[in-house]
């Protein structure tokens, strides 16, 4: 279900606050976040976040094509590895006669 239209977008205040600051400082240094499932705003386009994926931190550079995504879709928690193939699946048992 979709976030109500009269709420607006959620995002942390302190999220927007270290936004904020990032924008005044010469040094862009990346804002390192938990906040994963904080919506992606204009504000935020050009800048670097370290996002964390419940293990380690992903840098992200957001762009003008991510905004009104999350900051956690950017940052998957899951590792796929691809499907079996189909060598290595187990071959059916030989009969007995």
């Amino acid at each position: 279900m979709a976030r109500s239209v009269w709420k607006g977008p959620f995002v942390e205040e302190s999220l927007i606050k270290k936004v904020e600051k990032q924008k005044l400082d010469p040094k862009k240094m990346p804002i390192k976040t938990w906040s994963r499932k904080s919506t992606i705003i204009p504000e935020f386009i050009g800048v670097s976040f370290l996002i964390y994926n419940g293990k380690k931190f992903i840098p992200v550079t957001i762009s003008e094509d991510m905004v009104g995504h999350k900051l956690g879709e950017f940052s998957p928690t899951r590792t796929f590895f691809g499907h079996t193939p189909a060598e290595k699946k187990g071959k059916p048992a030989e009969k007995k006669k």
